[in-house]
């Protein structure tokens, strides 16, 4: 697993940030830059994307392999304790280890992301990340990123451009092509409504076992995490703080400012 360093490597604050499903550690350098002066932060890239090897077995792109894959790089970063910040499928992976007995996550940060999944948005989504999509220009690519990210909201061009190239890659052929393992789609498309019942279950189980102070992010559009889960989510387990950010829907990407700035304030209270 590749993973990416930012700020003092002996600093013994340090900071995981965790990305979604279909993105790589490059989403966390605006944030990892205005947090470096505090923590050392570590971004790394989920197990089949960006700059890490792909499983062998696909059925293993699933939230208890990603949970043992960052126990390992816990270990290798000799932290006594972390601070998180989980995107989508990130904040599922910090939950789950927030949940664990004798965790060492101090704080925690989900941003747009529960225990209660839209399985609607589920499906939109595993719709999408299986399309063996190829262009012949980066322009392209970048264009075609940009309309499945239009839920991430208003961006500058130069962010836009930042987004696409980070998760595009050129192939043998000279294609431009999506970085990570098609594959991983395979276990989303096979979440059928009675898996997502008992994984829901899971989850909530997981959430009301979690004890430190956790911050939720909501795109105030996001059709993932509802208006009511982050209700229920405010009253029950760590009781969690809630942000919304309007004009965003799945997901708040933390490379503007203002975004920047609710995390550093939670995270350095």
């Amino acid at each position: 697993m590749s993973y990416q360093e930012w700020g003092d490597p002996a600093n013994a604050k340090v900071l995981i940030c965790v990305h979604g499903i279909t993105r790589v550690s490059d989403d966390f350098d605006a944030l990892a830059q205005a947090l470096s002066d505090s923590y050392r932060v570590v971004c790394p890239d989920v197990v089949g994307r960006g700059q890490s090897d792909s499983l062998n077995n696909p059925q293993l792109y699933q939230i208890p392999q990603y949970v043992s894959d960052m126990v390992t790089l816990l270990a290798r970063l000799n932290a006594e304790t972390v601070d998180w910040f989980g995107t989508s499928m990130g904040g599922l992976i910090g939950m789950a280890l927030a949940s664990l007995p004798n965790n060492p996550i101090r704080k925690l940060v989900l941003n747009d992301v529960g225990p209660a999944l839209n399985l609607d948005a589920i499906v939109r989504i595993g719709e999408y990340i299986g399309e063996d999509v190829r262009f012949d220009t980066f322009d392209e690519a970048a264009a075609y990123i940009r309309e499945i990210s239009l839920s991430f909201g208003p961006h500058t061009e130069v962010q836009w451009r930042k987004l696409a190239s980070d998760v595009l890659r050129q192939n043998r052929e000279g294609q431009w092509v999506r970085h990570y393992d098609l594959s991983l789609a395979i276990p989303v498309k096979a979440t059928t409504p009675e898996v997502a019942a008992v994984a829901q279950k899971m989850l909530w189980a997981a959430y009301d076992a979690i004890t430190c102070p956790t911050l939720l992010i909501r795109g105030s559009e996001s059709d993932l995490l509802t208006a009511e889960a982050a209700q229920q989510m405010m009253q029950r387990g760590p009781r969690a703080q809630v942000v919304e950010i309007a004009g965003v829907g799945h997901a708040p990407t933390f490379v503007q400012a203002e975004q920047i700035a609710i995390a550093r304030d939670f995270l350095l209270a």
